[in-house]
């Protein structure tokens, strides 16, 4: 449910390519948000033997533009998409759903309780996710994702929060966070691109409302994949990359 028009404005030069980590997890408001978002950059990482998770906090259920589509069906069916989107990136199906509401997702205790504890199990090195402080953001779910990733880091960094999930405190390195208005660090993806739009198509269920893509015809499809490329292509091309992805790193965690 995004498909982020902009890739904020640079204002120093930004570091480029951090090093593979061991493990990351990648915190999405919806199924698909993670793709748009760092696919990419999973993908490349996955391929040099980074172990990727996928934590998806919201149902998708409001994921349609049709009034009639039976709600649990396409809960149903945005999973199956997910966890096949998760397996093409190199992630073998490792997807956690949260599972709360499409366009209800809150910021609470409980909300913030879960996602520390999935840091605390998986124990990322890297933690990809919205960034909260976008400005003009106007869906509630990909801010309050956003926070809950910063929030859950700082509760799973410190053993004193939530003590009853009984699991040691974990710190991650570093938070990359995507749709930043002021990004400092690209990834680049020319090698792994064709996996990242593989994983964005493998999200059927959003052909219309958000890639727009009518069903079955292999020419919106190719409109699609042309804007994104075009989209990685510029944003690597303003410091002589190829394609890239953009993030605000946070590594002070």
């Amino acid at each position: 449910m995004s498909d982020p028009n902009s890739h904020g404005e640079f204002t120093v030069a930004p570091s480029v390519d951090t090093d593979v980590p061991d493990s990351a997890l990648a915190i999405g408001a919806h199924p698909d948000d993670i793709e748009f978002g760092c696919g990419g950059t999973l993908a490349k990482w996955a391929s040099a033997g980074c172990r990727i998770y996928h934590f998806v906090c919201t149902d998708g259920s409001k994921g349609t533009w049709d009034p009639l589509r039976d709600r649990q069906d396409l809960i149903a069916e945005r999973r199956q998409e997910q966890i096949e989107a998760s397996r093409i990136l190199g992630g073998e199906g490792r997807v956690t759903f949260a599972g709360w509401v499409d366009g209800e997702l809150q910021c609470s205790l409980l909300e913030r309780s879960v996602v520390a504890r999935e840091i605390r199990e998986v124990k990322p090195q890297v933690v990809l996710a919205h960034d909260p402080w976008k400005r003009y953001r106007l869906h509630p779910d990909h801010r309050n994702a956003g926070f809950l990733a910063t929030d859950g880091i700082v509760a799973a960094r410190d053993p004193l929060f939530f003590p009853e999930h009984d699991l040691p405190p974990h710190r991650p390195q570093k938070l990359l966070l995507w749709e930043a208005d002021a990004p400092d660090h690209l990834e680049t993806i020319a090698e792994v691109e064709g996996v990242k739009l593989q994983a964005l198509l493998a999200h059927r269920s959003q052909f219309r409302s958000t890639m727009g893509i009518d069903d079955g015809d292999a020419g919106t499809v190719g409109q699609f994949a042309e804007r994104m490329r075009s989209r990685h292509a510029e944003t690597g091309a303003r410091f002589g990359l190829g394609a890239a992805e953009t993030f605000k790193v946070i590594d002070r965690l």
